[in-house]
């Protein structure tokens, strides 16, 4: 019964961590970096991911490059 026990926590946090490591490969926020300038207007936030780069601006606005291919990342 322990054993069973066991194997299922095992096999749980697998799972766990199986869904967080897809997450984590999926998500564009890998390198964040911000600019405010002069004007809070204009400000502007840059995340970089392993599949897309995007940048976020203060008026709403998002804009993402997909990278074609891995011989292309920066």
């Amino acid at each position: 019964m322990a054993n069973a026990g066991l194997q299922l926590l095992g096999y749980t946090l697998a799972f766990l961590g199986l869904l967080g490591l897809i997450a984590s490969t999926a998500m564009a926020e890998w390198k964040m970096s911000s600019y405010a300038g002069d004007n809070i207007i204009t400000a502007q936030a840059m995340y970089e991911g392993l599949w897309r780069a995007c940048v976020y601006q203060s008026t709403g606005q998002m804009q993402c490059k997909v990278y074609d291919s891995l011989l292309q990342l920066p």
